[in-house]
């Protein structure tokens, strides 16, 4: 567990909200520069444990709350006998989640402060809704769980973290919530911080920084608390804006370059621009720059980077992870969607049977021998399920005998052969490249998110 440091950070600036189109936009709704910095979180929390009135609290408190907004969640609390406004109605936006008092689905939000812009997922706490956990971590670059410091560490608590690790989310935030209700001691914070510490370890999760906070009263989550001088680290909304950046291993930026073609861009026969032919898609990870020696996956041909168009700019230097650009390529090879433009010398194995860690999502269940389609970027091949290999128990994170089937919210080791050959990254190398999804061919629904694991030479659909 990472202590806190000795001295406070300076107190954060106003928040302003973003809308969900211009959250990735450099620049803010009112046209002035935004924070350079974004950061992906993902709450998580056993029932009753007040992850929403923590999310709810960390919006109020920062003035990232419209106006509109606050009137109905005041009219609502009224409708419901409170005599103050329940803050967790923020984020429990659906009426099924505000009748029963929980949370169901994954509640997305959209804020800024001075110093960063904030994607925030709220996850739901319920066991069977642990799939919904898997969708809004995933793309994580930090996990905030809430315990309650009188319940100590729960099963869900304990099934939280083991998915945050099964991902790959970088950092956790331990949130001991409820201080209020065990008069602020600091030993009670202290031995449940100790514990999850301990269990996350276990997991080879060593970056975990714990807070004590109460969201009902709004200690330590904005503003420090004056009911726990004996706590000198930083309030949670200190920690999300100054938390450090991502390592050379968790930047996409520095991964190995992927790109993954989304359609193939060409000119008419007559005019200016006759003869062009490009590659559109945006890059998963890397960086791309003119003159580089690619290779087109899985066909294994090699060309060099001639051109990089953007909507803004053409004949670009250089593009990033997350930009979407058009590439142009010296040879005239046969590309098509699914296919992936990698670096010469840092492509990634290609093959047609791999093992992977499965979260199942759907009511029906995974059986060995389903035929289904599989999604991986741009790709859309058929697969089959060659075995169910383990079954995950996130409590004592043993791998139980092989199973008949995979239900909902269940974690699985599975092996998969697909009828084309794939360019496969593993998932701890990139998670955004080793990630696919499993797809009902009669009605394309998702089934089944899927981690790589490794490439089985040799295998046939």
């Amino acid at each position: 567990m990472t202590l806190p440091p000795l001295t406070r950070t300076p107190a954060h600036d106003a928040a302003v909200p973003l809308d969900r189109e211009n959250a990735d936009s450099r620049d803010n709704p009112d046209g002035e520069e935004a924070p350079a910095t974004l950061l992906r979180l993902a709450t998580a929390g056993s029932v009753d444990d007040g992850k929403s009135t923590l999310v709810g609290r960390l919006l109020h408190d920062s003035h990232a709350v419209l106006a509109d907004q606050l009137a109905a969640v005041a009219r609502a609390s009224r409708q419901r006998g409170l005599a103050a406004a329940d803050l967790a109605l923020l984020t429990d936006g659906l009426r099924a989640e505000r009748e029963q008092g929980i949370t169901i689905d994954v509640a997305y939000r959209y804020f800024a402060t001075a110093r960063r812009r904030f994607i925030l997922a709220d996850t739901p706490g319920h066991v069977q809704y642990t799939r919904n956990m898997v969708t809004g971590a995933s793309t994580g670059d930090l996990a905030v769980v809430l315990v309650d410091a009188r319940g100590r560490v729960r099963e869900q608590t304990r099934r939280h973290l083991a998915v945050a690790a099964l991902l790959r989310v970088p950092r956790l935030v331990l949130a001991v919530n409820k201080m209020d209700l065990v008069g602020h001691a600091e030993p009670v914070f202290a031995a449940v911080a100790l514990e999850c510490a301990g269990y996350a370890a276990e997991l080879g999760v060593h970056d975990l920084v714990a807070i004590p906070v109460s969201a009902l009263n709004g200690d330590n989550v904005v503003h420090p608390s004056a009911s726990m001088d004996w706590y000198s680290g930083p309030t949670l909304l200190e920690h999300l804006e100054s938390v450090e950046p991502l390592a050379a291993d968790e930047d996409p930026q520095r991964l190995p370059m992927r790109f993954p073609v989304q359609c193939v861009v060409r000119a008419p026969e007559s005019g200016p621009l006759r003869g062009y032919r490009g590659y559109a898609g945006r890059v998963a990870s890397g960086v791309v720059r003119l003159g580089d020696p690619v290779a087109v996956l899985p066909s294994g041909r090699t060309s060099t980077v001639v051109g990089i168009d953007r909507m803004d700019q053409d004949d670009a230097e250089l593009a990033v992870a997350d930009q979407s650009v058009t590439l142009r390529l010296a040879d005239d090879l046969d590309v098509g969607r699914g296919d992936l433009i990698v670096p010469v010398d840092c492509a990634p194995p290609v093959g047609r049977e791999f093992t992977a860690t499965v979260c199942h999502l759907d009511a029906r269940p995974l059986r060995a021998g389903d035929q289904l389609l599989l999604r991986q970027q741009t790709a859309l091949v058929r697969a089959v399920v060659r075995s169910l290999d383990a079954r995950l128990d996130l409590t004592t994170l043993t791998a139980l005998p092989a199973p008949n089937e995979l239900e909902a919210n269940d974690i699985g080791q599975i092996t998969v052969a697909t009828a084309e050959a794939l360019p496969l990254d593993e998932y701890r190398d990139n998670r955004r490249t080793g990630a696919f999804l499993l797809i009902d061919p009669a009605d394309g629904s998702t089934l089944t998110a899927g981690m790589v694991g490794g490439l089985q030479r040799g295998g046939r659909p």
